[in-house]
């Protein structure tokens, strides 16, 4: 019996061991999670790309307030400064909404080579994640951002043309109408999808074109219709107060590194270059202006080597990544030479009154670092086919020739529309009475102490 009861021991065993085990099977498949779903495509966008564009673009707003308010701010006569402080404030805000509204719609959208399209107007269509369309590692907010800082600068630069004398309606009415028949197509011809400048090879990295070139001639056209300051030539206008000046030239300094090193829209390699280029070519015109100057006058100026660091600024813009720093230090240093001669015998010779010299510094300035763009470009920087005459490729300063031609012509003709529909409505310049007391008291009731 015992034998007989052995087997069916064992076999019940070995129900009860296999029973166990499928049980202990069944309970962990149970137990396990449900295969989790698919992960959706990793995102495009780079959190170092993203943190250095909002570094730039606040930069970039830096460079207008407080930076161009107080560069402006300290070379008008004292009874005017609160004035040009005002007209770089509220500009700022009021550009900052046309951007939004339609400016940006225009610049960076599809349309034609000449003028983008509407379907992002009041930016419709853009999510929180969507990856800007030139650079995929930041939010296209973040690119609408950084744009808008350019383009709420850039006309208001303009404004130191007619400076002293214009009404604060008509500033800021030219602006707007400026801002969205000049500066957005501009931007679109050159760095917008299908833009007829960009699409035939003319270079222009940060804004020589689009910003100075742009601005300095819409300037230039202000301060001729809107005709020069009662006492120019027989009074003294000399600026009132070299310390703003020199406070918001040096803020323009640092923040150029955010208008040229962010328009890489990266924290990629090619940074360094692009600061290195900025900076050189910037001391490099402070030196050759202070040393001209110091030759023909006997004596070298702040208002001078300021004024050199922006004639620097100005010509590396379209430049600063295209080119290595040996071109960069003869840019700067040509820029010096060059912007002193516009702002000096240039102006004299033509006769306007340009009050706070745009087109002497950002005209012949830009006009300046465009051409050598063409001249100094080398692939190692620039990239495959970013060559110029250095290289043998005299066909860029050509190109480079016909996007300043175009620059000049659109400027001119959309300022000169803007400023005469003005003229004739509501006026472009307070009267002689008004302009003597002062912008400050007569237009904004207030008056500067220092």
């Amino acid at each position: 019996m015992t034998s007989r009861l052995r087997p069916s021991l064992a076999a019940t065993a070995l129900s009860v061991v296999t029973l166990l085990a499928t049980s202990a099977i069944a309970f962990a498949q149970e137990a396990a999670p449900a295969a989790a779903p698919a992960a959706p495509p990793a995102s495009t966008l780079s959190a170092g790309d993203t943190a250095w564009m909002l570094t730039s673009s606040v930069l970039v707003l830096m460079m207008l307030v407080p930076g161009l308010g107080l560069f402006y701010a300290g070379m008008v006569r004292k009874k005017n400064a609160l004035a040009i402080l005002m007209q770089c404030v509220f500009g700022a805000g009021l550009l900052s909404i046309i951007w939004c509204v339609v400016g940006y719609s225009i610049a960076f959208t599809e349309g034609s080579p000449f003028f983008g399209g509407l379907s992002k107007v009041m930016l419709a269509g853009i999510a929180v994640d969507t990856p800007a369309p030139a650079a995929s590692g930041i939010p296209e907010f973040l690119f609408v951002m950084f744009q808008m800082t350019f383009f709420i600068i850039t006309p208001i630069i303009a404004l130191g043309g007619p400076a002293d004398r214009m009404k604060f309606s008509a500033s800021m009415l030219f602006v707007s109408l400026w801002a969205i028949f000049a500066y957005a197509p501009i931007a679109h011809m050159v760095w917008g999808p299908g833009g007829y400048l960009g699409g035939a090879g003319v270079l222009d990295f940060a804004g020589g074109t689009v910003v100075h070139i742009n601005s300095a001639i819409a300037g230039l056209v202000a301060a001729i219709v809107i005709g020069k300051r009662k006492g120019y030539g027989s009074e003294q206008m000399a600026p009132h107060n070299l310390v703003l000046t020199m406070v918001g030239g040096s803020l323009l300094w640092c923040g150029w590194f955010g208008f040229n090193v962010g328009s890489a829209l990266s924290a990629g390699a090619s940074t360094g270059i692009l600061m290195i280029n900025t900076h050189l070519a910037t001391a490099g015109a402070v030196v050759s202006w202070s040393l001209v100057e110091w030759i023909l006058k006997g004596k070298p100026s702040l208002l001078g080597a300021i004024s050199g660091a922006i004639a620097g600024l100005v010509a590396i813009t379209p430049a600063c990544g295209f080119v290595g720093v040996n071109g960069a230090l003869i840019i700067g240093l040509a820029a010096g030479v060059v912007c002193y001669w516009g702002v000096t015998g240039l102006k004299h010779t033509l006769g306007y009154d340009d009050a706070l010299d745009v087109f002497g510094v950002h005209g012949v300035g830009g006009i300046l670092g465009a051409v050598l763009t063409g001249v100094f470009a080398i692939q190692s920087v620039g990239g495959a086919g970013k060559s110029g005459w250095i290289e043998g490729n005299l066909n860029q300063v050509w190109l480079q020739i016909e996007g300043i031609g175009l620059t000049i012509v659109w400027s001119a003709v959309v300022s000169l529309v803007a400023l005469l529909l003005i003229k004739f409505t509501i006026g472009l310049r307070v009267n002689e009475t008004e302009e003597a007391e002062g912008l400050d008291l007569v237009l904004h009731g207030e008056t500067f102490h220092n």
